[in-house]
């Protein structure tokens, strides 16, 4: 786990104020071919567990509200 993604000014991105098309607004400039997680490292696992933890929960507090 020691590389990271990074956005904004920190990951190299920048924007140019109005030039860019309404359609290519939500599109990455630059797409990375691979990504070098791996799968089997504890840490991996329990991040996992812990990002499907929180989503369960906002699940059903969504399903709560209505």
């Amino acid at each position: 786990m020691s590389e990271r993604q990074g956005s904004g000014a920190a990951g190299g991105n920048t924007k140019s104020s109005g030039t860019q098309d309404a359609s290519k607004k939500d599109v990455p400039e630059e797409v990375p071919e691979d990504f070098d997680i791996d799968m089997d490292a504890p840490e991996t696992e329990k991040a996992a567990v812990a990002i499907q933890s929180q989503f369960r929960k906002f699940q059903k507090k969504k399903t709560d509200e209505k």
